[in-house]
């Protein structure tokens, strides 16, 4: 940090290359657009070198940097009239949890399964369904790995307002994945009952 604010280019280049990769993820997923996320990461950083002085190290670095492109990559959406925030409420159970209207187990699935690059594709998908505030907490939190204070700090929310939002985003995710899982799960049931190999099955399905 002293580095930093002494103007340091040796320390800046590192600040930068330590922090890009996350700071750009996170602004790719709120926008989605990467011109606009290549955006928001140079805004952060040209943010963070004017501002590095008045940094008084009351929270780390890098959630310094995250709450910066995070508040960024918002005012994009705002422009743009993305919704931010909606009044319209997930179902609730009586515990106040909301409930979600479908659900699957993806822990019965297998790891080849889970770690195929289609549901990968399912994934971002889902994410992209998400208001930005839901989204962002589940970057944050699941995808980066920040812990929830770290989380509810980027974010400017209480913890436990951040643990809310990130059940919600949970739940909603696995809405938006079960019909996805549930065709997985039938078409290996199928398979196996007919007893074809994964590469005959598929065959047989295009042929």
């Amino acid at each position: 940090m002293a580095a930093l604010k002494a103007g340091d280019r040796d320390a800046y280049a590192e600040m930068v290359t330590r922090y890009s990769g996350t700071v750009y993820n996170l602004a790719l997923r709120l926008t989605e657009d990467s011109q606009e996320a290549e955006d928001v990461l140079q805004e952060t950083f040209l943010s963070v070198f004017r501002a590095i002085g008045r940094f008084e190290g009351r929270s780390q670095l890098g959630t310094w940097l995250y709450r910066i492109a995070y508040n960024a990559a918002l005012m994009r959406l705002r422009k743009r009239g993305v919704p931010i925030a909606s009044l319209d409420e997930p179902l609730v159970k009586e515990d106040g949890d909301p409930e979600p209207r479908q659900l699957m187990d993806t822990g019965a699935l297998p790891d080849e399964i889970l770690l195929t690059a289609e549901l990968r594709r399912e994934l971002n998908r889902a994410l992209a369904t998400l208001l930005p505030t839901l989204r962002s907490v589940f970057v944050l939190r699941d995808v980066e790995g920040l812990s929830t204070a770290a989380t509810a700090e980027v974010l400017g929310l209480s913890i436990t307002n951040t643990k809310v939002r990130l059940h919600r985003a949970r739940l909603a995710l696995r809405e938006q994945l079960g019909a996805y899982f549930a065709g997985t799960n039938e078409a290996r049931q199928q398979r196996d009952e007919r007893g074809l190999a994964p590469e005959v099955y598929v065959s047989a399905m295009h042929g």
